[in-house]
């Protein structure tokens, strides 16, 4: 005896007036969704769609090479530093 659950189907314009409540008016998403009586992962997911239909969240392919480069840089840069303060540890030792 299932009964199949009925969905509410929200319209295209809806959907972008709650997206637009976050992205223009500068609402926090839960805040958005309760005033809107929807769920917070519903509009989520709306925003996410539209700023990726937007082209909101692409990187370019320069943008991706220059954060890659950027992440190998910090990740030598940090354990540079860390060889930094063993040294330092080590030679403060010394002079005891």
């Amino acid at each position: 005896m299932s009964q199949k659950r009925a969905y509410k189907q929200y319209s295209k314009e809806f959907k972008e007036e709650a997206v637009a409540l976050v992205n223009d008016q500068g609402y926090t998403v839960p805040e958005a969704a309760k005033s809107l009586g929807i769920n917070p992962n519903m509009l989520y997911r709306w925003k996410e769609k539209l700023d990726e239909s937007n082209g909101r969240n692409q990187v370019s392919e320069s943008e991706r090479e220059e954060l890659l480069r950027l992440r190998k840089e910090n990740r030598n840069l940090r354990m540079e530093k860390e060889i930094l303060k063993k040294a330092s540890a080590f030679f403060a030792k010394e002079m005891k």
